[in-house]
């Protein structure tokens, strides 16, 4: 039977020493979780749960679960974050480098902004274009797709 941790993985019921140790070792920080770095993340911006959701575009209730650790952040929220509100993705992930991007913050409000003047069909569908340009980004130049 597995279980989620509070390493924000899937593991079984018991932990032994020289497992936590090797995770030590690799350089993931099990001090805190995904779900406990989006929770970091909204309360440095200074919003409200519901204020957070708003402005990625989920209900305060999934925020929540997510926050609360009832539910793995996916890799559509971890996005919607970094897009939002300029937050680094290796960061939120692992813990490792810095929270923020360095990116001006006009471009971020920019963004958002536009993002949020589209209809949800829309906004999905510069969900999905997005997607696929970091699919490209991440592919060796000179591949063919």
């Amino acid at each position: 039977m597995f279980r989620l941790t509070h390493w924000g993985i899937l593991d079984k019921p018991h932990i032994e020493k020289k497992h936590l140790a090797l995770y030590k070792k690799s350089g993931y920080s099990p001090d805190m979780t995904v779900n406990e770095r989006i929770r970091q993340v909204r309360q440095t911006l200074n919003m409200s749960q519901t204020d957070f959701s708003r402005a990625i575009c989920v209900s305060s209730g999934y925020t929540a679960e997510i926050e609360n650790g009832h539910r793995i952040a996916n890799d559509r929220i971890i996005r919607l974050i970094n897009l939002t509100f300029g937050v680094n993705e290796t960061w939120l992930k692992t813990g490792k480098g810095q929270m923020f991007h360095s990116a001006p913050a006009e471009k971020r409000e920019r963004i958002l902004s536009l993002f949020n003047e589209l209809n949800p069909q829309f906004q999905d569908y510069a969900m999905a274009v997005i997607d696929r340009l970091l699919q490209l980004q991440k592919e060796k130049p000179g591949e063919k797709n």
